[in-house]
């Protein structure tokens, strides 16, 4: 059977979409495990005790992992993806009338103005931004919608932010490109090239 890690806890944008990229190869039975950081992934590639790792292009990791594991692990990025996000949106705790705090996960910073709170806070993961909320350590969050579709008795939506179509990367141990670009000649992409320059003549 083959195994995936990927960014936990459960409940991440990242085992979400590695879930979906399964099923679209078809690799439902494939295991996943979660993981706290990308070095960890890594060290689990390197030592067999994993097949794959994904990774969203657009994590705060990502340009360490990827030159950490070519230069230190002998491990490659193997392909790459689109695929959008869990639906976000900025949820508030019902019972503050004027949020002053908010907190975001990574790379989320140019999703929305903060300006109009007092305090930005960063957190690890969406699923932690979810977790702080429930704590009450700040008054707004940046996190999965469907957690206000759950408890709409703790938290409305202040602002629907909806999904991101995020770059998505697969490591693996064996180098796909051979040295040369990998790039998908009939991809929707090409349609547009071809679209918007016609031949001549």
């Amino acid at each position: 059977m083959l195994t995936f890690v990927t960014l936990g806890p459960a409940g991440t944008n990242h085992e979400f979409v590695t879930r979906r990229y399964l099923d679209v190869h078809g690799l439902g039975n494939a295991a996943i495990t979660l993981i706290e950081d990308f070095d960890e992934a890594l060290q689990l590639l390197s030592s067999d005790k994993a097949d794959f790792a994904i990774q969203a292009a657009v994590h705060p990791q990502t340009a360490a992992t990827v030159s950490k594991a070519f230069f230190q692990f002998g491990i490659y990025v193997v392909d790459c993806f689109i695929s959008p996000s869990l639906e976000l949106a900025v949820l508030s705790r019902q019972n503050v009338a004027v949020p002053k705090s908010i907190a975001l996960p990574p790379g989320t910073d140019d999703y929305l103005d903060t300006t109009r709170w007092e305090t930005v806070i960063s957190e690890a993961t969406t699923m932690d931004v979810y977790a702080g909320l429930l704590a009450n350590k700040y008054d707004s969050g940046l996190t999965f919608k469907h957690f206000s579709d759950e408890n709409p008795d703790q938290f409305r939506i202040d602002q629907n932010i909806g999904t991101v179509d995020d770059p998505w990367l697969v490591y693996g141990k064996t180098r796909t490109s051979g040295g040369k670009i990998l790039a998908w000649e009939k991809s929707p992409v090409h349609r547009l090239f071809k679209a918007a320059d016609p031949p001549e003549g």
